[in-house]
């Protein structure tokens, strides 16, 4: 019997435009489930306890490792999944099964299947968390074997990745110089493996279905823009391949101006989760923090961070920004609006809840945590946590003065919450509060939320998520949970319109050069993102006019569906050819 021929072109959803062309190689098989046989009776409980206390150490310390060595997004990712490896439910829940005479692999591998059904029952976007709890668990029993760690296969040529998809710790430590591209099965446009490959500006294609199919040493070419791989390989592909190497080395590097070709200024500013991201992020020129993610140091803890702690943790984002010129910061200020000449950091207040679950503010047991008590709601059930944050903000802003310091609560619906946390924020003595717009109320309520704060801030990630009623996560919804929708489009635009201040844009699809343009035409002031998209988004920008990116946007909304708005701006922006962004 004849074996069916492979299919050559495969279809995905493109998340990170280049193209590339390689051998391919895929993730290894997980690990085999540990046999259900009983301890040695020589091995007490607490031996065996011992034994994967020092596993989960020596997993948590080089993932640390890893950390230390990264950067940006990915740096951030590495340390919690170092946190996740020594969890306490985990610990526990293997203990448990010690005690009940299960051997030391299996305690460990029923506690972590325990704490994903756990994730699981919560639903949303918990599914990023269960992928965390297995890439920790195949590590801990790889330890406890001396096998191998599971993780990106090892290759002495460049190689082009296919995985069904990626735990955050492996995409993390992405090598692009032995990565060509990365091609997922599964994932959505925004999973952490997207936000990763992007942060590495590593093409990628996510949602292609069948591509697992494809045999180790496949020759394949991968466009990352259109989301397509071909394992019919012609020279013609080659061609574009080399031609886009050529046009991509000619893009400058950001000189830490964003603006149109008419002059409009658009500022461009990076996103951030700790001080070594946002020194790298000023490295490349970014023009302040529109995003601080400040959820990274609540992680993986019993109780909240100390005062000091926190005052440290702020006041190193603050400091990668200083000028170290407070006169200079006051004489730029314009009323807290874009005008302002001093850079500026952006902090979202702890963004707990849903996936981001903390023992001590959120509860695990809620039957639908993305609608539950999640971001600025903690605030109702566990009073005085986010009043300690926005007081050690504010210590911090004040020892950095010529770094203009803005606060924002995430998960606001409404302009009674809007003027709860500004109270909140004037009582610590932070002057620019703003709030998230990441459900549809607050967008379409944002005329009366902007009379209570100063700004706003677009979160497309959660926006996207909530409109389509799509979760984020999974590739068989990736059609649906895309920005691009021209429903999404419309929220953002009615945001812009009925808001009385800056909108800025901190979502992922701030860092798509093809969407960027269409946002600013729908009135926003300001983009946040990846600090590797920098470069490409002020490239586009730069070739556009205030009027043209309202044309644009104005095509975008006006299509269909997600795919046809994307297409007619492509087919009008010539500069993506030229740019290797088409």
């Amino acid at each position: 019997m004849s074996t069916p021929e492979l299919t050559t072109q495969y279809s995905g959803v493109g998340v990170c435009p280049g193209r590339a062309v390689g051998p391919v190689l895929s993730m290894p098989e997980p690990l085999s489930t540990p046999a259900q046989t009983p301890r040695d009776p020589e091995v007490s409980a607490e031996q065996a306890g011992e034994t994967i206390a020092a596993a989960t150490a020596a997993v948590a310390s080089s993932l640390k490792a890893r950390a230390a060595e990264a950067e940006g997004d990915a740096a951030g990712v590495l340390e919690a999944t170092a946190m996740m490896a020594t969890d306490s439910m985990l610990l526990k829940g293997a203990k448990k099964h010690l005690a009940e005479g299960a051997n030391t692999e299996r305690a460990f591998w029923d506690a972590a299947e325990e704490v994903t059904a756990m994730f699981a029952k919560l639903g949303g976007k918990m599914a990023e968390r269960q992928r965390d709890v297995r890439d920790v668990r195949d590590r801990v029993i790889a330890e406890l074997r001396g096998a191998t760690a599971p993780g990106i296969p090892h290759s002495d040529q460049p190689f082009i990745l296919l995985a069904e998809d990626l735990a955050p710790a492996d995409t993390a430590t992405l090598d692009p110089a032995r990565v060509l591209a990365l091609v997922t099965a599964e994932g959505g446009p925004q999973s952490h493996t997207a936000i990763i490959a992007r942060s590495l500006n590593l093409p990628a294609v996510v949602a292609a279905r069948g591509v697992l199919d494809i045999p180790d040493g496949t020759e394949v070419h991968v466009d990352g823009g259109a989301g397509r791989v071909d394992t019919a390989v012609t020279e013609e592909l080659r061609a574009e391949v080399d031609a886009y190497a050529a046009r991509r080395a000619q893009i400058a590097a950001f000189d830490g101006e964003g603006r149109l070709a008419d002059g409009t200024a658009v500022p461009l500013r990076a996103n951030v989760g700790n001080g070594a991201d946002a020194r790298a992020a000023a490295e490349q020129l970014a023009q302040g923090v529109g995003l601080f993610r400040t959820e990274f140091l609540f992680f993986d803890r019993d109780a909240e961070p100390g005062h000091e702690e926190q005052v440290a943790a702020y006041r190193e984002v603050f400091e990668a920004f200083s000028r170290g010129g407070a006169e200079e910061s006051a004489a730029g200020q314009v009323n807290g609006g874009e005008g302002s000449s001093a850079p500026k950091v952006v902090l979202r207040t702890l963004d707990a809840g849903a996936d981001k679950p903390l023992p001590f503010l959120t509860d695990t047991e809620e039957p639908n945590p993305a609608l539950g008590v999640r971001g600025f709601r903690t605030n109702r059930t566990a009073p005085g946590v986010l009043a300690r944050q926005l007081a050690a903000a504010a210590e911090a802003a004040a020892a950095v003065p010529d770094v203009e310091v803005w606060v924002m609560a995430p998960m606001i619906s409404t302009a009674d919450e809007a003027a709860a946390f500004r109270q909140l924020a004037e009582e610590a003595g932070l002057a620019t509060p703003g709030v998230m717009v990441e459900v549809p109320a607050a967008a379409l309520a944002a005329d009366r939320i902007t009379a209570e704060v100063d700004f706003v801030s677009i979160g497309t990630n959660d926006l996207t998520q909530y409109t389509m009623a799509s979760d984020r996560m999974l590739g068989s919804l990736a059609e649906l949970n895309d920005t691009w929708q021209p429903a999404v489009l419309e929220l953002i635009g009615a945001t812009c319109q009925r808001s009385a201040g800056p909108v800025g844009v901190c979502g992922e699809a701030a860092g798509d050069p093809v969407l960027a343009p269409v946002l600013i035409g729908l009135g926003v002031t300001s983009l946040s993102m990846s600090p590797a998209s920098l470069a490409d988004v002020a490239a586009v920008l730069r070739s556009l006019t205030k009027e043209q990116t309202q044309e644009l946007a104005a095509v975008a909304v006006a299509a269909r569906s997600a795919a046809e708005a994307r297409a007619a701006v492509v087919e009008r922006l010539e500069v993506l050819a030229e740019l290797g962004l088409g």
